[in-house]
């Protein structure tokens, strides 16, 4: 049992992207005793390669809190500084897999905030899978770690509506600010000794077949336009804006094969006799591409080599007709 207040508890955070800043701040502004924030090393971005901070270094610098870079979290100098720290509890969110000397190291155990509600979408890219699987519910959940990943005792759950034209970037910002929200709220309970986590079991019927949210890889980004329009405007939405799902054109006259890029869509429901992947547009105003049993009427775009555009700033200098999906 904690006997420490609010201000007394040790808590070391861990994560890297913008999704965990804000339960960063989230703790931060509210007091909490935040002896240390670990985060990714350094890494080269943009054309010129120059060392780009993470998110979350660039909140702990800007406030004044103490820093730890890893490179590798086994390393015994880092096992030992972490050591000498005395945390009575790690906050985790978007980080690495983090080894068992790390995790099982304080007092208070460790906890993870996981974009999904589990057991439901373990895995690097819950928010993707659940639009793109067509999802109209999902939420945030904290819960203890243990050695199998994303699969400890759930202490809060909190359920967000999926809107029907929900991108993975909206609803990632939403579930972000929900998330801060509930960190708070997790590590409150656990200082006051009031936590009842609850076995991942019990928040399944059917354990065998629960959903993966496995990571998402460019070549895992190809649209299929042999599927329902609803398939593919899920796919695409899901992966907007980021990792962004993209198709192959061929110019029939020169056969050149450019890759693009959809951000924005939206979906038809309307019977018809092309083939699915076909393009149909007036070259002017719209671009539409067959699926099944409907169309894609694109919105936002990128061609290889090109900024992202609205369709009909792309087809004031692009003659679409030329092409056809691969």
């Amino acid at each position: 049992m904690s006997s420490k207040t609010k201000d007394k508890f040790r808590i070391i955070f861990m994560g890297t992207p913008d999704f965990a800043v804000e339960s960063l701040k989230s703790l931060h502004k509210n007091g909490f005793n935040i002896i240390g924030v670990i985060t990714a090393p350094d890494k080269p971005a943009g054309r010129g390669k120059k060392l780009q901070a993470s998110a979350v270094k660039k909140y702990a610098t800007e406030n004044n809190l103490a820093l730890l870079q890893p490179a590798n979290l086994k390393n015994e100098q880092f096992v030992k500084d972490l050591k000498a720290l005395k945390a009575d509890l790690n906050v985790v969110v978007a980080f690495r897999m983090l080894p068992e000397v790390v995790w099982d190291m304080p007092e208070f155990g460790t906890i993870n905030l996981h974009a999904s509600l589990l057991p439901n979408y373990r895995g690097a890219a819950p928010i993707n899978h659940a639009i793109i699987n067509g999802e109209s519910i999902t939420g945030v959940t904290t819960f203890f770690i243990e050695k199998e990943i994303d699969t400890g005792n759930i202490i809060f759950q909190e359920k967000v509506n999926i809107l029907p034209n929900e991108t993975a970037g909206e609803l990632h910002d939403k579930l972000m600010f929900i998330g801060g929200e509930l960190i708070v709220k997790t590590v409150e309970t656990i200082i006051k000794n009031e936590v009842n986590a609850i076995s991942q079991k019990q928040f399944s019927k059917d354990p065998d077949n629960l959903k993966p949210a496995n990571k998402i890889f460019k070549e895992n980004c190809e649209i299929n336009w042999d599927q329902s329009a609803g398939n593919v405007y899920n796919f695409i939405r899901g992966m907007s804006p980021y990792p962004t799902a993209w198709t192959k054109m061929v110019n029939v006259g020169s056969e050149n094969i450019i890759s693009v890029k959809m951000f924005l869509t939206e979906k038809i429901s309307e019977e018809h006799n092309f083939l699915p992947g076909s393009i149909i547009s007036d070259n002017k105003t719209y671009i539409n591409i067959a699926t099944r049993d409907g169309y894609i009427s694109l919105k936002a775009l990128q061609i290889q080599g090109k900024k992202q555009m609205n369709v009909k700033e792309l087809l004031n200098g692009f003659d679409i007709s030329k092409y056809q999906t691969v």
